[in-house]
């Protein structure tokens, strides 16, 4: 996997894990009991599109982190699908920011905010 480009990736919130959002965590592939995760970082990140001009997709995505922001960038606890809107994911992202911070963020949850 390559690295994400960093150049194109804004941060949206660090926020504390509850603990139903713990006990999902724990369940899912992006758990990694060797680094505890304490956070969720979500991200808006720009995907370039491969063509000669310079085209964007973004995506919204969640990853398990310490207190410090440090996360596996290989080991999302989610990533939605590419929108051509940069307003439109920054928008799902504070829906995210706001499910997080109520302890909800489980992936029928982060399903149907997307639908």
């Amino acid at each position: 996997m390559k690295t994400p480009n960093y150049h194109d990736f804004y941060q949206k919130a660090l926020i504390p894990i509850g603990l139903k959002d713990l006990t999902l965590l724990k369940e899912s592939e992006a758990y990694s009991p060797d680094s505890p995760s304490t956070h969720w970082l979500i991200a808006v990140e720009g995907v370039q599109l491969p063509q000669k001009k310079i085209y964007y997709h973004w995506k919204v995505s969640i990853y398990p982190a310490d207190g410090e922001a440090d996360f596996n960038y290989k080991k999302p606890f989610y990533c939605s699908p590419g929108m051509m809107s940069m307003d439109e994911a920054i928008a799902l992202a504070s829906s995210f920011v706001a499910s997080g911070n109520k302890d909800e963020l489980s992936p029928i949850a982060l399903l149907e905010k997307i639908s």
